[in-house]
């Protein structure tokens, strides 16, 4: 696991760095007369703020970021280092108040629970975590309807995502299925892993 706190704050080449070992799961050192492969599979998560100052979107209107200034902030994160980044969840700010949260939602241990079930199936079905398919693979164990995935092509070719996101997409709902413990990947699991890409819109 690699976590990232305030990842546009990094250098640039810094963070180009890690779209080699991201995709391939390796990482090549390169001297004078001899190149070396080094095992590099991680998890990355990575948080940054919304704009430099933290407040855009807000409820108190605190942001005074100018749109040029929120461009070149977003503008250090390379489109190709965000398309191998398969979820991006926004996360609001929580109200101040020291009451006890109110009762619902799952807890940490039932997710847990639900997480290592869907993770048995993926490695009794296939020998490997979904991330980690290659394309025959995707092809094999994540088959689309025909009218699911003309969808998806035109969900993609309208968010201007790249072929690489299509996949990682599908990858998403297989695991997504895999937590409803669910055969077939859905219309509504493609629907839920497109939420959590980022369009090339800004």
């Amino acid at each position: 696991m690699l976590f990232l706190d305030e990842l546009p704050e990094f250098d640039r080449k810094v963070l180009e760095v890690l779209r080699e070992p991201l995709e391939s799961g390796e990482i090549v050192i390169a001297r004078a007369n001899d190149r070396v492969r080094f095992p590099a599979r991680f998890q990355l998560v990575a948080a940054m703020n919304p704009c430099p100052c933290g407040y855009l979107g807000d409820s108190a209107n605190r942001c005074r970021c100018t749109p040029e200034q929120i461009q070149r902030y977003r503008a250090k994160l390379s489109g190709p280092l965000l398309d191998r980044i398969d979820l991006h969840l926004t996360v609001a700010r929580e109200a101040t108040s020291l009451d006890d949260p109110p009762p619902g939602g799952q807890d940490s241990a039932s997710a847990a629970a639900d997480v290592a079930r869907a993770r048995q199936r993926q490695l009794d079905r296939q020998g490997c975590a979904n991330a980690f398919l290659d394309l025959q693979g995707l092809r094999r164990h994540c088959p689309l309807p025909e009218e699911d995935r003309r969808w998806l092509e035109g969900a993609c070719e309208r968010l201007g995502l790249s072929l690489r996101a299509a996949h990682r997409i599908i990858k998403v709902a297989r695991t997504l299925a895999d937590l409803e413990d669910t055969e077939a990947v859905a219309r509504h699991h493609l629907a839920e892993a497109l939420q959590y890409r980022p369009s090339s819109e800004p």
